[in-house]
């Protein structure tokens, strides 16, 4: 089977959609990587062909000039994920040509698969899976971004509809007014719902790499939606750092083990939440802090580290938070439910890009706090660190997570979702994403 993967180049992005491709390659099928160039090398050396297209930097785009608020995020929004669609879509249509392949798996925000499911002309399948949090509509009306919980009474889903009512018309209809305009100079109809709506049902398969613990009851989803579990992204050949063996001793000891990070993404800044972190726990001589720094190096933490701190650049996950007690991170998703999934409790402090979301699950969940800022003080750190220490309902609802998430195969599961579409052969789009079958030559 051929297999065309679509990445945003984004690291979080990347990386579990490298995960599907070396597992089908490893049993055979034909795996094409389209993303930007800046990946070529990290794509090549799982063993994958690699084909690219120019993001020219837009993914990693940031508003300087507008002050934080709607208009700078609507910005930053089109600029990372809408302005490439058109080009994406381009390039898809000649690899479709030219590879002919048997289905196309693209992450949630590589929006080049959009103007393929809104046209009428033959295509592959195309599976959509996304990198974070469930974002459909609400049926309580609260809009998607600003992290609400689940309103609790009717009192609650009348000021979420005001919310809403506000954001609709800061973010959520200009950005969909700027689609279609997008979709419009293509030939194609508009979007059949908001953009994010839109994103997770016009696909012929959403997966949505959690478990229905760590998500909201969203009433009636669409019958392409899966839960998964956990897409386990792959570890980089790395040394393990020098000081792994304290980490060992520490977790033979029953010394509690705090693990911070700020992601690949909003790291730029270590001030937000490794420093004052590693302020909080700095006379804990009764803990063993961890920091990591996404990929940067560690001399580009400006303040001093405690004699309880250990660094590294990067840390392997997948070996590292079985042994954690604690992780404290801004909310990148993948990095939460790896912890999740380890039944790693959590305290969170983040609200850009999709973080407000993903933090305000944590909280809801039971198996964190969510301080629900990008620049917690070091205070509040401690408090909650402490308290998550300290109050086992937390690891409890951890554990829950956990046992949900070792229920399920999540590569397994998209294998065979992939193996079922390919199967069905090509398909052409009907009224609002609806994909019609075609009747296969004899």
């Amino acid at each position: 089977m051929k297999i065309l993967i679509a990445a945003t180049p984004l690291t979080g992005h990347v990386n579990p959609l490298l995960a599907i491709g070396r597992a089908a390659a490893a049993r055979g099928d034909a795996v094409l990587v389209l993303s930007d160039a800046l990946f070529r090398q990290k794509i090549e050396a799982a063993g994958l062909r690699f084909t690219a297209y120019a993001d020219n930097g837009s993914a990693t785009y940031r508003e300087t000039e507008l002050p934080a608020g709607p208009e700078r995020y609507r910005r930053e929004f089109e600029r990372r994920f809408i302005d490439p669609m058109p080009g994406q879509a381009e390039v898809l249509r000649r690899l479709i040509a030219e590879e002919a392949p048997d289905v196309i798996v693209a992450g949630s925000m590589f929006l080049g698969v959009l103007p393929l499911l809104l046209d009428e002309a033959p295509r592959p399948p195309i599976v959509t899976v996304n990198v974070s949090f469930l974002f459909l509509d609400r049926p309580d009306h609260a809009p998607v971004g600003l992290g609400l919980p689940p309103a609790r009474d009717r009192a609650e889903r009348v000021r979420y509809a005001a919310l809403k009512a506000g954001m609709d018309a800061a973010f959520t209809n200009p950005v969909r007014a700027y689609t279609d305009r997008e979709l419009a100079t293509l030939g194609l109809p508009p979007l059949p719902a908001s953009l994010p709506h839109s994103i997770v049902v016009l696909p012929d398969l959403f997966l949505q790499p959690t478990v229905p613990g760590f998500e909201y009851d969203y009433g009636a989803l669409p019958p392409g939606l899966r839960f998964i579990g956990l897409l386990q992204p792959p570890t980089p050949p790395a040394p393990l750092p020098d000081w792994w063996p304290e980490l060992e001793a520490a977790n033979n000891a029953g010394k509690p083990v705090v693990l911070v990070t700020q992601g690949t993404l909003a790291n730029a800044d270590f001030g937000e939440l490794i420093e004052p972190t590693l302020a909080a726990l700095a006379d804990r001589d009764d803990l063993l802090v961890l920091a990591t720094t996404g990929g940067r190096p560690v001399t580009t933490l400006r303040a001093p580290i405690p004699s309880n701190t250990r660094l590294s650049s990067f840390l392997p996950f997948r070996d590292l938070l079985p042994r954690v007690s604690v992780l404290v991170t801004n909310g990148g998703y993948g990095s939460v439910s790896q912890a999740l999934a380890s039944g790693v409790p959590i305290v969170s402090a983040g609200l850009t890009e999709d973080k407000a979301e993903v933090n305000a699950r944590i909280g809801w969940s039971g198996a964190g706090i969510n301080l629900a800022t990008n620049t917690p003080n070091p205070e509040a750190l401690r408090d909650a660190v402490e308290r998550v220490l300290g109050e086992p309902a937390f690891r409890q609802r951890a554990d829950v997570l956990q046992a949900a998430f070792a229920s399920r195969d999540a590569m397994a599961g998209i294998l065979t979702a992939v193996d079922d579409l390919a199967r069905s052969g090509p398909v052409r789009s009907g009224g609002a994403g609806l994909a019609v079958p075609l009747a296969r030559s004899a």
